[in-house]
């Protein structure tokens, strides 16, 4: 599901995704009509250098985040070391030479971490204008299931497709995935977009 203009409509409202090609062939769900339009541009994403503390131990990894993204002291975030993905905690932000307690992605040069024991699992959410970056700890078992509705960050998601760390989108309503498996969720704001009977 996308949220775009509708033609006949004459207003956003949601859309189905019925084929993906250079152009999207959707159908609005308010008055079925459908049409051609533009791909909407995928966010950029960066690749972070992070640097994971377990305990006594240090290793080198990276944390993916939205290139406008804000990340902020006592942050949880994943890092991805090698083949493995682990929740944790922002407790430095690298500006450059400086230490900053806040900052967008794009700016920091290096985050310090430190492990905590569940996953983060992160959220891009398709706000109409705009994607906004949303992150819940979650047990590395829990099931997340295309069509259904969560708690992001404090706001009610509902899920429309599901990037695996190893492997393809998922995009079917009702296919699910654990956690730990999970690279990215993309979704809407529940509520926002009402569901039709």
């Amino acid at each position: 599901m996308i949220s775009i203009i509708c033609p006949v409509c004459k207003e956003e409202c949601e859309h189905q995704v019925l084929r993906e090609a250079a152009e999207l062939v959707v159908q609005c769900s308010e008055c079925g009509q459908i049409h051609r339009t533009p791909k909407p541009p995928e966010p950029r994403i960066l690749t972070i250098r992070a640097i994971v503390s377990h305990e006594t131990e240090s290793q080198v990894c990276t944390v993916e985040m939205l290139a406008d993204e804000v990340v902020s002291l006592g942050d949880q975030i994943a890092a991805e070391c090698g083949d493995e993905v682990f929740g944790v905690e922002v407790t430095g932000i690298e500006v450059g030479a400086k230490r900053v307690r806040r900052a967008e992605a794009e700016a920091v040069t290096t985050l310090w971490t430190r492990g905590i024991e569940q996953v983060v699992v992160r959220a891009s959410i398709h706000t109409g204008r705009t994607t906004l970056p949303l992150y819940q700890a979650a047990e590395g078992e829990d099931e997340f299931v295309v069509g259904e509705a969560y708690t992001f960050g404090g706001r009610r998601i509902r899920i429309s497709h599901i990037k695996l760390r190893d492997g393809p989108v998922i995009r079917k309503e009702g296919w699910k995935t654990v956690a730990r498996r999970v690279k990215r969720i993309y979704g809407y704001l529940e509520g926002r977009y009402p569901r039709r009977p």
